[in-house]
């Protein structure tokens, strides 16, 4: 499994989302720091559910980072969250 299918698949596990996207952006940052060579390496995360709604900003990043994991987020060079309630 791919890292974007693993994030999905850990979100969408964790969350009950009314929309989920997750992006690989790691084609535009080829050569630059933290490009490991993988493809695997930036990504973006489009998330709405209404678990977020009263959450800080804070609050719903560290959601979101428990629900994937340590191990997993150690492997991401880079992940932009745009999360909404």
């Amino acid at each position: 499994m791919n890292k974007t299918d693993e994030i999905r698949a850990k979100l969408a596990g964790a969350f009950n989302p009314r929309a989920l996207e997750v992006l690989n952006e790691s084609h535009q940052h080829q050569g630059h720091a933290g490009d490991d060579g993988s493809g695997e390496s930036h990504f973006r995360v489009r998330l709405e559910d209404p678990v977020f709604a009263d959450m800080s900003r804070v609050a719903r990043h560290r959601a979101v980072h428990a629900a994937l994991g340590a191990d997993l987020m150690a492997q991401i060079h880079a992940l932009a969250l745009e999360i909404s309630g």
